[in-house]
């Protein structure tokens, strides 16, 4: 068993065992609509085992960075139709992430009308890029009412209903970078006194719910969820993240999730790929930093079942075939990975454009 060995993963047939990992790229259009230069941009990338979007908006509220895409109407289903239609004529597998960045935002990159909440009214200390006015400081956010919380999850859950009505294979529940569902989680950002909040029960309730909802939707065999326990991007903080995910991962196994997609922490208080190998070890996307040599010992050692990346597919859209040729990686270039246009997106050549074969 190694890299380029078939894997199946709930419903989701893989080619290959390497993913291509959710980043956000920043070129969506206007009202959050994917653009044709994203068609292109996954086309070329076809060739992973599946490929895991960036971050996609559930709804206007979910947005937060600038040039974003959402999953929220009709406008952007019939635009994700469009990549989904250009991965499968290409022999792709393509899943949507669902990302609802809580109070991770800045007015600037929201539409009129859109909000900034979390679960509880506590300003992320940190700054955000928005094209009208540069660096700005994240939004203060308005705390969810109990009664408002209902109607969040139905968000996802229609984002995961548009989400195949576009054409993907699956959804993924992104689950970490300090986003709505880790502000949930996280002692340092749930400060709530109902049932979503205190106990380790009550905070993970959202993300359970959540994941009930997706799954009601499209199949436990169509849905994952990516995690990183003690991550603090985004000045995220828990108290005991260790046990606020050996709880949350021991409900979630319940629901018979296809993948569990993990980003591995070397220097953090918890063992990331440990605690996911003791619920979903036949099931576990293994993530960051990883070298070609180092995934595939991953993989054939039955560690992971398959491994994600995400900066070396910037440069290489054929990297599948570059580790079956045992041909070296292109580099990227860190000024265009969210600069609008083409340039740094859909200009890197593949290894046989290269050659001039």
């Amino acid at each position: 068993m190694d890299l380029l060995t078939p894997l199946e993963l709930g419903a989701l047939h893989l080619r290959n065992r390497i993913v291509m990992a959710p980043m956000t790229r920043s070129r969506a259009g206007t009202d959050a609509v994917p653009t044709p230069l994203m068609t292109e941009y996954y086309r070329q990338r076809a060739s992973a085992g599946m490929i895991i979007s960036e971050g996609v908006a559930p709804s206007a509220s979910g947005l937060g960075y600038c040039r974003t895409p959402g999953l929220y109407n009709a406008a952007q289903v019939a635009a994700w139709g469009e990549v989904t239609a250009a991965v499968h004529a290409a022999g792709g597998c393509i899943v949507a992430q669902i990302m609802h960045v809580g109070r991770v935002a800045s007015h600037y990159n929201k539409p009129a009308g859109a909000e900034t909440v979390a679960p509880s009214p506590i300003t992320a200390k940190a700054e955000m890029y928005t094209d009208q006015a540069g660096m700005q400081p994240m939004d203060a956010p308005r705390a969810l009412a109990l009664e408002e919380i209902a109607g969040v999850i139905e968000e996802y859950r229609q984002a995961t209903a548009n989400a195949l009505a576009a054409g993907f294979d699956g959804v993924e529940l992104h689950c970490t970078s300090g986003y709505l569902p880790a502000q949930f989680l996280s002692t340092g950002t749930n400060r709530r006194t109902d049932d979503y909040g205190g106990s380790v029960a009550n905070r993970a309730r959202f993300v359970l719910e959540v994941l009930q909802a997706m799954v009601a939707e499209a199949g436990a065999g169509r849905v994952g969820m990516r995690i990183c326990p003690d991550n603090g991007f985004n000045d995220l903080t828990d108290d005991n993240p260790e046990e606020t995910f050996d709880y949350l991962l021991a409900e979630a196994a319940k629901l018979d999730l296809a993948w569990l997609h993990v980003i591995r922490m070397p220097a953090g208080r918890v063992d990331n790929l440990a605690l996911g190998q003791r619920y979903f070890g036949d099931r576990l996307i293994a993530n960051e930093s990883y070298k070609l040599d180092e995934a595939e010992g991953a993989v054939a050692s039955g560690a992971v079942a398959a491994v994600s990346f995400g900066r070396p597919f910037i440069a290489n859209p054929d990297l599948v075939e570059r580790w079956r040729q045992s041909l070296p990686l292109a580099r990227f270039d860190p000024s265009t990975l969210y600069a609008p246009g083409p340039e740094g997106y859909t200009s890197y050549p593949t290894a046989s454009a290269e050659a001039g074969v």
